[in-house]
């Protein structure tokens, strides 16, 4: 065929994509090959500061001789490698009228718990350029400061995000904030639910494996698919405003399974070159069912149901989930601490 399966979604399906990278020479191959925004969180960041030292040295130096510490310097590198990948969406933003070419900035993980924290760093963020969505954990803490943002006009991203109770409270707390804008004649933020649909599969694995569920390999990667499936139609059902965000893909079924959704699907470079090299069966899935006995062992696992039933957590439990955890200390142990301590 004479379009690449990436082609074909973007062409043929209800489902775009943004680009999962703040390196330059991996964005400007994802404008390329069509995304319409850009996530970054502080692993990309960091990673992005490192390879791209040379390109953007005059920035990076201006932070390095203000002697900031702490948290103070991480921002300000963050802010460097946000505000160039923002410079290059501008176009796509300004043109679409803010529908696309946005650009996620994400607060410090290492204060997910943190109200007063997380919304004045939101706030600052949005300063940094137009087409800043400011990425929030989906905690108890950062369902506060969503809404708040929203209602201040502030367009954010609910990330550390792998469940439907996640999504769905995402969701209400953002038509919250419209309500609360509305009233005060301010125009509410957008709002991106992600789900993190690999990392439930990653983080059911390790309890499948330790509590010797019934369980295949076979389920637990459908596992993320059956939760991605259920968000979406229960998103559809009550017509929420929040759009589905679905990301940290783990095979090529993350996304061959939810085409024809509409939803955005963020990508990583890697990713991208599997779509684009090699093909797909070319057909909208998001309304297949996932196997009714695949759902039923996958019952059988109390932390799968936990992730799948809209009730299956209250937002105070979000913290502790185990996918949660798993990724607040990646984002701060080989994220953010590293811009910390960058020199």
């Amino acid at each position: 065929m004479s379009d690449t399966y990436l082609q074909w979604v973007i062409g043929n399906t209800n489902t775009s994509w943004w680009h999962d990278s703040a390196e330059s020479a991996e964005l400007d191959l994802g404008l390329a090959r069509g995304c319409v925004g850009v996530t970054t969180n502080p692993f990309l960041s960091n990673v992005a500061v490192v390879k791209d030292r040379g390109l953007w040295a005059e920035e990076i130096n201006a932070v390095l001789a203000q002697k900031l510490s702490g948290e103070a310097k991480a921002e300000a590198l963050v802010h460097v490698a946000v505000t160039k990948t923002a410079a290059k969406l501008m176009p796509q933003f300004e043109a679409s009228g803010g529908e696309r070419g946005l650009v996620c900035a994400q607060v410090n993980p290492l204060r997910a718990g943190d109200r007063d924290c997380m919304v004045a760093m939101a706030r600052r963020f949005t300063q940094w350029s137009p087409n800043i969505a400011v990425k929030l954990p989906a905690t108890s803490a950062g369902l506060d400061v969503l809404e708040e943002c929203i209602a201040e006009g502030v367009t954010c991203t609910a990330t550390v995000s792998f469940t439907v109770p996640q999504v769905v409270q995402v969701a209400e707390r953002h038509r919250r904030g419209i309500e609360r804008a509305k009233k005060n004649g301010v125009t509410p933020g957008k709002c991106f639910a992600v789900i993190m649909i690999g990392r439930l599969d990653d983080y059911l694995r390790e309890v499948a494996h330790d509590t010797q569920a019934p369980v295949s390999e076979s389920d637990i990667q459908q596992a993320g698919v059956a939760a991605t499936k259920r968000a979406y139609a229960i998103y559809k059902e009550r017509g929420y405003e929040a759009v589905l965000l679905v990301a940290a893909l783990r095979g090529s079924y993350h996304l061959t399974e939810i085409a024809g959704a509409d939803l955005i699907m963020s990508i990583a470079p890697a990713f991208q070159e599997v779509f684009v090299n090699k093909d797909f069966p070319r057909e909208q899935r998001i309304a297949a069912p996932v196997p009714a006995d695949v759902l039923d062992r996958l019952r059988t696992m109390p932390e799968f149901v936990r992730a799948y039933e809209p009730d299956g957590m209250a937002p105070e439990e979000f913290v502790t989930y185990g996918a949660t955890q798993r990724t607040l200390s990646q984002f701060c142990e080989v994220g953010w601490k590293l811009l910390e301590a960058f020199h």
